[in-house]
């Protein structure tokens, strides 16, 4: 039986090469999609149209992503794994404290970044409990790391990722006893959209930033790409060379 992955912001960047990839492999997608008039995933939907399904979904949206778990329990009948993966910057992300922060901004990164995984976790819940891998998967930043940070602005976008990793932490001790597994992670400087152009000046395309995170998201399972030994029994923040990040 093919195994059944959800991904959001899998519109482009990171969250689209993480789906092309999977298809590829031979896994039933359910991508969410936020962006309906981006191209990519239409045409993705063409080559895959018996794998991938496309969902809209609005992470920042209770009801939104209710819609989205009824609609793929109406399809299937349970989900191996879970790619939180959609997330935003801003374009006020360089104002430091003697400016005018823009709080409503804040607001908003924090309502996708922080609270939007644990929205889709909670309501996707009856269809993992069924799954055969329950494998929860976190696309979480080095920004998030208060023994590392070094920034002196970025307070929205640093202090969603942080929210993100604490409540991952609470998920992870309430249900790591039932037998699912977590993986948060950093997947470096990518040549992204997430300021709303796409950014020339990272390390990495997002096709091959999603190599690295297939390698770290199955591992552990049937389905693992390679030979890395995790300890499901501790909750850290890894990056795509899988060094382990200070919390």
């Amino acid at each position: 039986m093919e195994p059944i992955a959800v991904i959001t912001g899998a519109d482009r960047g990171l969250g689209f090469a993480l789906c092309e990839r999977l298809l590829e492999k031979g896994w039933c997608v359910f991508a969410g999609q936020y962006m309906p008039s981006w191209p990519q995933l239409a045409g993705l939907s063409k080559r895959y149209p018996e794998k991938l399904h496309v969902i809209p979904l609005d992470v920042s949206s209770n009801e939104s992503v209710k819609a989205a778990a009824m609609q793929v329990s109406s399809i299937v009948d349970h989900v191996d794994m879970l790619i939180n993966n959609a997330g935003i910057i801003s374009q006020y992300n360089e104002l430091d404290i003697r400016e005018q922060l823009n709080y409503e901004d804040m607001h908003r990164i924090y309502d996708v970044n922080a609270l939007g995984p644990i929205r889709m976790v909670e309501a996707f819940l009856p269809l993992m409990d069924k799954g055969r891998l329950k494998r929860l998967c976190f696309v979480s930043s080095e920004a998030g790391s208060i023994g590392a940070c070094t920034r002196k602005a970025w307070y929205g976008y640093c202090m969603s990722k942080t929210a993100l990793n604490m409540a991952v932490k609470i998920t992870f001790n309430r249900l790591k006893p039932e037998g699912y597994t977590f993986r948060l992670y950093h997947p470096g400087w990518m040549r992204t959209y997430m300021s709303g152009e796409k950014n020339y000046e990272a390390d990495m395309e997002p096709e091959e930033a999603a190599v690295y995170a297939l390698q770290y998201f199955l591992s552990g399972t049937p389905y693992s790409e390679g030979d890395i030994h995790i300890d499901e029994d501790r909750l850290v923040l890894r990056d795509y060379r899988l060094n382990e990040w200070p919390w």
